[in-house]
């Protein structure tokens, strides 16, 4: 079962993903990021691309898409808060954006 991240465990997962443009989210226990592409179909074609991986992990972000900017949420709400689900899905958002 997954659990939140403890608050040790938090700050050794979390601050990777800071450095690399990650956000707490104000008054949320989850992160955020904006990722821009160069058009609409960037943009698009990379959101299939993590929804493959969402689906594989039955883990789906919270997210919207204007043109070529998707902007995402990762929080577990299974267990209210941020979970090391989240963690694996920035760090493979990040990578899938390459």
């Amino acid at each position: 079962m997954t659990e939140k991240l403890s608050t040790e465990t938090r700050k050794t997962l979390l601050a990777p993903l800071t450095d690399n443009g990650w956000e707490l989210v104000e008054g949320r226990d989850a992160i955020r990021k904006t990722f821009k592409f160069g058009d609409f179909a960037d943009a698009f074609g990379w959101m299939t691309r993590v929804a493959f991986w969402a689906e594989k992990w039955n883990h789906h972000p919270e997210w919207d898409n204007i043109y070529n900017t998707v902007n995402v949420v990762l929080t577990t709400h299974d267990v209210d808060g941020l979970s090391t689900l989240d963690v694996k899905l920035a760090r493979k958002l990040d990578s899938l954006a390459g």
